[in-house]
């Protein structure tokens, strides 16, 4: 009798025990599939893409300094897919998320995001590129119009000024495309206008895409029978497409100016094999503690520091990388370990 009783009683709490867990929704996850904890101010970190090297980096640097920072942040990357970042920047939303941080797929498709967050009371921090918005919370970047100076006026000393220039941009509807290629032309249209830099290439990448540039680099070579003296591309991963071509060319010997931004460990390799001429470095632990920083101020409504212009933005600086300095600036400060650079010694 009283195992009948036992049993009629745990049924139905078995019953409605599953039934709460079915209603329950699931807990948001970083993307290392770490559980939040429950009460704490949850950050959502949508990344373009996690398939280059450094964004690995950009993941774990703002996931530590976020969760020190008493935040509880959770990660999607949208495969440089609009659509897909937009059904992200939804799901991170139902999520409860009370900031967004937000390397926008495009600049202008991204404004949406602010709209829709803002209808939520979520504010929203553009990572690494702007989002066309003029009700933006926050902008945290590297300077990109740095940048494309840099490698012109490097690439300008090593070819006299003078020859055929080939542009890799990265993917059309991105910010640090348009600001690097307006620091390329601060330097270059006066030489250009002059006749004595001819740029006889300069095409857009899909998702800056190394096998694109490469492709883009043979047309290159095709069209001008070898007859370039110098390459800027706008990330680490076209400017080894190109330096992968001139290699197949047979032209590693017309030392061919080659310029890439991100330092990934195989294009700092190149500098120190001598293959490629010049990296751009954008330290990615400031820009990623910076972005987790600006995100817990927004969260616990306290003020932005060092900021600048509207919306208040956050320009980090950039530094020139070489064969000389790379071992120093990239291997003694542990950037990328000795091993994964090995003719840098």
């Amino acid at each position: 009798m009283r195992s009948h009783f036992v049993r009629a009683l745990l049924v139905p709490l078995a019953i409605a025990s599953l039934t709460a867990c079915e209603k329950s929704p699931p807990s948001p996850t970083s993307s290392g599939g770490a559980t939040q904890e429950t009460g704490t101010p949850k950050v959502a970190f949508l990344l373009a893409t996690l398939q280059e090297e450094r964004y690995q980096k950009d993941k774990k640097f703002f996931e530590e300094k976020a969760t020190a920072l008493g935040l509880a942040p959770f990660t999607f990357s949208a495969d440089n897919d609009n659509a897909k970042q937009l059904a992200q920047l939804e799901d991170a939303l139902s999520r409860g998320a009370k900031v967004i941080v937000v390397q926008p797929t495009d600049s202008v498709a991204a404004a949406s995001y602010v709209q829709k967050a803002h209808a939520k009371g979520v504010k929203v921090v553009s990572y690494d590129r702007s989002i066309k918005s003029d009700v933006l919370d926050a902008y945290v970047s590297h300077d990109a119009f740095k940048i494309g100076v840099i490698m012109a006026e490097e690439a300008v000393k090593a070819t006299g000024g003078k020859g055929n220039y080939v542009i890799l941009d990265g993917q059309s509807g991105h910010s640090v495309v348009a600001e690097i290629d307006r620091g390329y032309m601060s330097v270059l249209t006066p030489l250009v206008a002059k006749g004595d830099v001819k740029i006889v290439v300069q095409k857009n990448h899909e998702a800056w895409s190394p096998e694109q540039a490469l492709k883009t680099m043979e047309d290159a070579i095709a069209k001008t029978k070898g007859d370039i003296q110098a390459v800027l591309a706008n990330n680490s991963g076209m400017a080894r497409g190109a330096v992968q071509a001139i290699q197949s060319a047979n032209l590693g010997g017309k030392n061919v100016f080659v310029a890439g931004s991100d330092t990934d460990a195989a294009n700092v390799n190149y500098l120190c094999e001598g293959k490629q001429t010049i990296e751009v470095l954008k330290d990615i632990k400031p820009l990623a503690e910076k972005a987790a920083e600006a995100a817990a101020a927004l969260a616990q409504n306290k003020p932005l520091e060092g900021t600048t212009g509207k919306p208040p933005m956050i320009a980090l600086p950039v530094e020139l990388v070489t064969k000389e300095n790379a071992k120093a600036r990239i291997v003694d400060t542990g950037f990328h370990p000795a091993r994964a650079v090995p003719a840098c010694k």
